[in-house]
């Protein structure tokens, strides 16, 4: 019991650090809800750190591909409740066929389309604060005592690891 605690008690420092560091160099205050989807990447990052949505590609791809629709679909099209229907479906599509599901990038395309978010964002917010979450788990990860596995996992894994979506067979 003890030493469930502890280890909560460390992925739970390791994972507010992340946070706080990818918040606070992407000036998130400026725009909270901006990196709102960042806080499930840190629980996948430090909570789930075996599974294949929280790897390289699908924390990467997921981003960065969900937000690059988002931004896309409110420069074409603006802020009307289609275009955020629109973005979110073609995100839930090409997430799905390039294997790069991160489901709290699924977040994205919504945040980016109510924030009104140029494509600097991907640059300046997305890929930053991603890029932090990654290293500080990857080094979180080894300072961690007796882990013998360490994040990531497996840079190139699958999320998901098929292409049998859903529920048919």
């Amino acid at each position: 019991m003890l030493k469930m605690i502890v280890r909560l008690l460390w992925i739970s420092i390791g994972a507010s650090v992340a946070l706080g560091l990818a918040l606070f160099f992407t000036r998130a205050s400026e725009s909270p809800l901006m990196l709102a989807s960042l806080g499930g990447s840190t629980i996948f990052l430090f909570g789930l750190t075996g599974a294949p949505a929280a790897q390289p590609r699908a924390l990467f791809g997921g981003h960065l591909i969900s937000a690059f629709i988002g931004i896309a679909c409110y420069q074409l099209f603006n802020d009307a409740l289609w275009v955020y229907l629109l973005a979110e479906l073609i995100t839930l599509a090409l997430l799905l066929l390039t294997q790069t599901v991160h489901p709290p990038a699924g977040a994205n395309p919504l945040i980016m389309i109510h924030a009104h978010a140029g494509f600097s964002h991907l640059a300046l917010v997305v890929l930053m604060g991603v890029s932090i979450l990654a290293l500080t788990a990857a080094i979180w990860s080894r300072l961690t005592p007796g882990k013998v596995l360490h994040y990531p996992i497996k840079w190139n894994e699958p999320s998901p690891p098929s292409k049998n979506w859903s529920v048919w067979g």
